[in-house]
């Protein structure tokens, strides 16, 4: 890199940062560190940002995941399901009622009672057609396909 390069780097001293781990870096590299160095650190903390963040979602991600399976479980055993089945109904239900899946699926494992949203499911009455939900579902599929 360029001394022309690195000057006309946003991560230069003497240049205001908006990131946290700026005055860590402030901090942790001694007075008279290369440009360079401290544009790789800069880059550094904010790779470890960007990985924290997606590490969070991620965990986030699989806590709701846990929840849905347990669900899964739960309905199969009820009713008596494929545990495919059973997460259409899930599915299904949810989408009928305006609802978070994850939200559903978490009603489902705390009560030994089954929501009211899947008990209407399972009957046939819920809220919104058949046919609508099929097609919501089918848009969604080809939405996930590509």
């Amino acid at each position: 890199m360029s001394t022309d390069d690195v000057s006309s780097h946003p991560y230069v001293r003497g240049r205001p940062f908006a990131d946290p781990g700026q005055s860590l870096i402030d901090v942790a590299l001694p007075p008279g560190t290369p440009r360079e160095a401290e544009i790789a650190v800069q880059r550094l903390v904010e790779l470890t940002g960007i990985l924290a963040r997606r590490c969070a979602q991620l965990q986030h991600a699989l806590n709701s995941r846990i929840v849905i399976e347990q669900a899964k479980g739960v309905m199969s055993e009820r009713f008596a399901l494929a545990p495919e089945d059973a997460f259409d109904v899930l599915r299904r239900a949810a989408r009928s009622h305006r609802m978070r899946i994850h939200d559903l699926a978490a009603m489902v494992v705390r009560s030994a009672e089954t929501p009211p949203e899947i008990t209407r499911q399972l009957n046939g009455n819920s809220p919104l057609p058949r046919a609508q939900l099929d097609h919501e579902l089918a848009l969604e599929r080809i939405g996930n396909s590509q």
